[in-house]
This record gives C-alpha cells, sequence and structure tokens, in this order.
C-alpha cells in the first residue's frame, strides 16, 4: 500500500521541483530530495531516472557538498528576487492580488534558501 503512494508522492514532487526551476518563489532542491527519499524506498528505477535526468544535478551537487555554497545561495536568491520584481512590476497588472502575493511567495522562497538549505561543508 506504501509503495505506490509513495511513487504518486515522488512523481508530484518531481513536478513540483521541476516547476520550481521556472516559477519564483517555489524551491526546487527540496522537491527534489524529497522525492528522491520517496523513490528511494518505493522503486529504485524511479530513483535512478531522477539521478540521471537534468534534475539529478540539483540533488547531486546537494550530496557532494551536503548543502549549497555561499556562491549558489547568492545565484539562486539574487535570480529569485530579480524574477520576482520582473514579474511584479513588469507582467502582473496592476492592482492584481498577484502583485502582492508572489512578492510574499518570492521572500519565502529566499528565506528557505539562506536559512532551511544546510551550508556546503566543502569549497568549492
Amino acid at each position: 500500500m506504501k509503495r505506490p503512494l509513495y511513487i504518486a508522492l515522488g512523481l508530484l514532487a518531481v513536478a513540483l521541483g521541476a516547476l520550481g526551476v521556472v516559477v519564483p518563489g517555489l524551491p526546487t532542491t527540496p522537491f527534489l530530495l524529497i522525492a528522491s527519499w520517496l523513490f528511494y524506498r518505493s522503486s529504485p528505477r524511479l530513483q535512478q531516472w531522477l539521478l540521471a535526468s537534468w534534475l539529478g544535478t540539483y540533488i547531486r551537487s546537494y550530496h557532494r557538498h551536503g548543502g549549497m555554497t555561499a556562491a549558489q545561495k547568492a545565484g539562486a536568491t539574487g535570480i529569485m528576487t530579480a524574477m520576482v520584481l520582473l514579474s511584479t512590476f513588469v507582467f502582473i497588472p496592476e492592482g492584481s492580488a498577484a502583485r502582492i502575493i508572489v512578492p510574499i511567495a518570492g521572500a519565502g522562497g529566499v528565506l528557505v534558501v539562506l536559512f532551511a538549505v544546510p551550508n556546503a561543508s566543502g569549497d568549492e
């Protein structure tokens, strides 16, 4: 009973992680780590597929360094901030509730990267 549930949740986590690559404020790595854990518990074939895919680079880097380096965190937060500002002031019409929601979600994503994602133990 657990196996199908883990596979379904893992696929959902992969989808959210892939979406996080392009959506400001939605983190990528935590969802992919969750998917990897779920696949490890349910389907070695899906776990190998995930690690071999282009999304696997996020997981391999995280495992190799034990987190994100300061430079990776700075790059991630810089890109997230730029995309949130671009979305908020260029693409979202004035008066829209999204002009409030997107910056809040973006700030949440930046806080996750800065404080929830561990700092890498090794130098890069």
